[in-house]
């Protein structure tokens, strides 16, 4: 084999090969980052289930564990956990004790403390907060920067354009 044709070969290969070693993995355990089967920096297709504590770019269908973190993909699906944060956005049913999604949120998100920067849907926790929520807040304390829906709380606040600033039992902005 001749050094132009070896050469080609080894360009090609690493071209391919590029594409799928970034792709995510279909299943990840994990005891802690970074004692895991799939790096932090690629996502999970499938299931993700970790003892204590795991890291991946994204997860799609199933995350479970006591603290899951995403950092920076799109998931997508059902995240369970005592406390999940999400740096990127996520659609689907977020419940833990702390749920966080710094980036754009669609679905069911709750537990004790939920947090979405932009969202759409339902907050159904002790305490609520949004950047930007469009749907419904169900709690004891719900915040919103800007709301278009409704809240249902103890306390109730929406800080630019609701019908009150804040209001006890029900809150809306339309």
């Amino acid at each position: 084999m001749n050094v132009r044709m070896m050469l080609s070969t080894v360009a090609l290969t690493a071209a391919v090969a590029a594409p799928l070693a970034a792709q995510e993995q279909p299943i990840q355990i994990s005891l802690f980052t970074p004692v895991q089967i799939v790096p932090e920096s690629q996502g999970v297709s499938v299931l993700r289930l970790n003892l204590i504590y795991s890291a991946n770019r994204s997860v799609k269908y199933f995350d479970w564990g006591l603290v899951n973190v995403t950092t920076g993909g799109a998931s997508a699906g059902v995240q369970w956990a005592l406390v999940a944060i999400n740096k990127g956005s996520f659609s689907g049913w977020q419940a833990a004790a702390g749920a966080v999604t710094q980036g754009q949120f669609t679905g069911l998100q709750s537990g004790w403390f939920t947090s979405a920067k932009q969202g759409e849907g339902v907050q159904w926790g002790l305490v609520n907060t949004a950047e930007s929520w469009n749907g419904l807040q169900f709690g004891l304390v719900n915040y919103a920067q800007r709301l278009h829906g409704v809240q249902i709380g103890l306390i109730n606040i929406i800080k630019t354009g609701g019908q009150f600033p804040v209001f006890p039992i029900v809150n809306w902005s339309f």
